[in-house]
């Protein structure tokens, strides 16, 4: 990024970013998307030959609603100039129609929350008949249907907007109150929602779950539902703040990662409206480590444009609706900009986050995952026993996930089933499907899944320090099946270790046999030069099927049961 500012190592000792860092950050790719705008500033055409499901004409809406968000956090009023331009030629025919589950309604809760959050800047400089265009061309996006996700939201945003310039003042509180009535049957407790039906869990509880309700109350100054959607992110917060390693990489799990720093914006906005856990500076430390550590990888090039990927392009990641601009979601990061400089969270020096403080091994409730942090290596480990959307894996349907590691799959010129990482293979099937959640704990988390046909699989995590014991109970299975374990697909200086414990051979493979046939491996993910051998680590021993006894070196353990009903942990410290 060019005209970076200096480093404060005093105010920010673990990642040297300040305020001028964001704001630089900000007017950078803001000028350099500036030359792909169309003549008239309404649509935004980025190089590259991805196109999303939805064409062309979409794709360059959607460029210029995901930088006017980013402008309107960052509120230069000659950018939005160009904005404003944009608009007046948008809503006089060159945007496509806000319809029912189109990508423009999409794009409309950018808008609409761009035009409320500089209204003073942009929407009241506005000619009246440019007004009245925008608002008919929002208009529709309080009748369109959304998909049942975080797409609810999206009238919401819009209606909020609406509402406050006076534009269909009982269509617009219709609109929010569907939207937040129906986000309501997804919400699991303890700040976790799911995305839609099922138990789709991940980032979208950050940066659309929480953020579109939180930044409606707060800009409408409506207390009451302030205190419930703010409180539910002080919750959400509490282990959110878990999800970020040494390094500033949030985990690479779940779908629309090409949004990468976007993963900040619940952050700030818990700083914002006051609900958080987090301390000033611990908040700025992980918002900016998140920003830094995609920077320094990659996620811009030379052109200054964000690509489609993770740090640079890499189109594992995409999915149908992802476009070349859909990156620009990271915009939301932003939201910290609305923190006056003088802010605390600005002007308090950095403190360490939790992967930072003390290894720790931590459970989450709602989504059934145990999450695994060493302050040795920065790395945070993800046990996932309870997130599931089958049409992203492999990014949700992995036992395991990290901020170091990307889920491995077989490639073009290889169909081996064993080149999947973090997974058990029964036959040749990798699948993990129906997953049920069967319980998480101090230390542990459990679930069952489907393989194939009649085929359950009961697994089980105990871990402690960067140490892991996977146990998976095979039912179902015809005598004779092969199984196979894998563990961490290691990369940039990572060890993975994988030893077989019990009905396993060295090559991590075993069979069925009459009955529920139980398998038991030692797991470890370590960026530590030197570690302790694995096996010297914990002793498993097995008492009668499916019983287990954990003991750690240090002499703390767990007695284990794993049957066809489930699971059953007893922690000895």
């Amino acid at each position: 990024m060019p005209s970076e500012p200096f480093e404060d190592r005093t105010l920010s000792p673990y990642t040297g970013y300040t305020r001028a860092h964001w704001e630089a950050v900000a007017d950078s790719l803001l000028a350099a998307v500036a030359p792909y705008a169309t003549a008239d500033g309404a649509l935004y055409h980025f190089p590259g030959e991805h196109t999303s499901a939805s064409g062309r004409l979409s794709d360059g809406l959607e460029g210029y609603a995901r930088t006017l968000l980013l402008a309107a956090f960052r509120r230069d009023e000659k950018v939005l100039e160009r904005y404003a331009d944009g608009l007046a030629a948008g809503t006089a025919g060159v945007w496509p129609r806000v319809e029912h589950r189109s990508q423009p309604l999409v794009e409309a809760a950018s808008i609409a929350l761009a035009l409320r959050l500089t209204r003073p800047l942009l929407w009241d400089r506005l000619d009246d008949g440019v007004r009245q265009r925008a608002a008919r061309w929002l208009g529709d996006g309080l009748t369109a249907e959304p998909w049942p996700c975080n797409w609810e939201l999206f009238p919401v945003t819009v209606g909020g907007f609406l509402q406050e310039i006076g534009h269909e003042p009982e269509a617009s509180r219709a609109a929010i109150d569907r939207g937040l009535e129906r986000i309501e049957q997804w919400y699991l407790g303890d700040g976790w929602y799911t995305d839609g039906h099922g138990r789709k869990f991940d980032y979208y509880n950050g940066w659309a779950m929480h953020l579109y309700p939180v930044l409606h109350a707060w800009l409408a100054d409506d207390t009451r539902l302030l205190d419930l959607y703010g409180g539910r992110l002080e919750a959400h917060l509490a282990d959110y703040a878990r999800l970020f390693g040494g390094d500033g990489a949030p985990l690479l799990q779940g779908r629309s990662l090409t949004y990468r720093f976007a993963t900040a914006a619940p952050l700030w906005l818990g700083a914002l409206t006051g609900r958080t856990p987090l301390s000033p500076g611990e908040t700025r430390r992980l918002a900016s480590g998140a920003l830094r550590y995609f920077l320094d990888r990659g996620a811009v090039d030379d052109r200054g444009l964000l690509s489609l990927g993770w740090h640079g392009p890499d189109d594992a990641l995409l999915q149908a609706y992802s476009g070349p601009a859909s990156p620009y979601w990271a915009s939301k990061a932003f939201v910290g900009l609305l923190l006056p400089p003088d802010h605390e969270v600005w002007a308090t020096a950095e403190e360490p986050g939790p992967t930072d403080r003390a290894d720790a091994v931590t459970p989450v409730g709602p989504p059934n995952w145990l999450l695994q942090s060493t302050t040795s290596d920065g790395v945070v480990r993800l046990h996932n026993h309870g997130s599931e959307d089958a049409r992203y894996d492999p990014y949700y349907t992995r036992l395991a996930y990290s901020t170091a590691t990307a889920p491995s799959a077989p490639s073009a010129s290889s169909a081996s089933s064993a080149s999947y990482d973090n997974s058990v293979i029964v036959g040749d099937d990798p699948s993990r499907t129906e997953i049920e959640p069967l319980g998480v704990g101090a230390g542990w988390a459990a679930s069952r899944h489907t393989v194939g046909d009649g085929i359950r699989v009961t697994s089980l995590v105990v871990a402690r320090g960067a140490v892991e014991v996977r146990a998976h109970l095979v039912s179902g299975a015809a005598p004779g099946t092969s199984v196979r374990v894998t563990g961490w697909a290691a990369r940039d200086g990572l060890r993975s270790e994988l030893l077989p414990v019990l009905g396993l051979t060295d090559a991590l493979t075993g069979r069925t046999h009459e009955g529920d046939t139980l398998f038991v491996a030692l797991a470890r993910l370590t960026g530590e030069p030197d570690p302790a051998p694995l096996g010297e680590t914990v002793s498993v021993r097995a008492h009668g099927p499916g019983e287990l006894d954990v003991r750690w070196s240090g002499g703390s353990g767990a007695r284990v049961r794993l049957d066809g009903r489930g699971v059953e942990v007893t922690v000895r410290d």
